[in-house]
């Protein structure tokens, strides 16, 4: 297996929720708020933890593009902004119906916005 490139962007897998039962200690134990298109369930990590993210759409959203597409910008908004996070956190993002008429730029504002509200973002 070869290593990825300094050049490749994306978030890595260590940098994603993958199993069932983080996102559900996430939903179970965590805190929630509603933005916009966004759903957003976090739960603070001990410092020196990575945060990590877990996205979710659902079929109601639309077919297999269109659901991959609002997965894609939900992890590069949290890829852009995650340094700018003031503590880890393990996030998971769900899509709203809303997503749809966004696009790139109105799901980065409502993530920024989310995260304002509920003090996880430095100002």
């Amino acid at each position: 297996m070869s290593t990825p490139s300094p050049a490749r962007r994306g978030l890595g897998r260590r940098l994603r929720i993958k199993h069932g039962r983080d996102f559900a200690r996430v939903r179970l134990a965590g805190q929630r708020t509603v933005q916009g298109c966004l759903v957003a369930n976090w739960m603070r990590l001990p410092d020196g933890a990575a945060s990590r993210l877990g996205v979710v759409v659902s079929k109601k959203v639309g077919g297999a593009v269109v659901r991959s597409r609002a997965k894609r910008w939900m992890r590069e908004t949290f890829r852009l902004h995650r340094q700018e996070l003031s503590a880890p956190v393990d996030l998971v993002l769900v899509a709203r119906n809303s997503i749809l008429q966004q696009g790139f730029a109105g799901v980065e504002k409502d993530f920024l916005k989310t995260m304002r509200k509920v003090g996880l973002l430095d100002e």
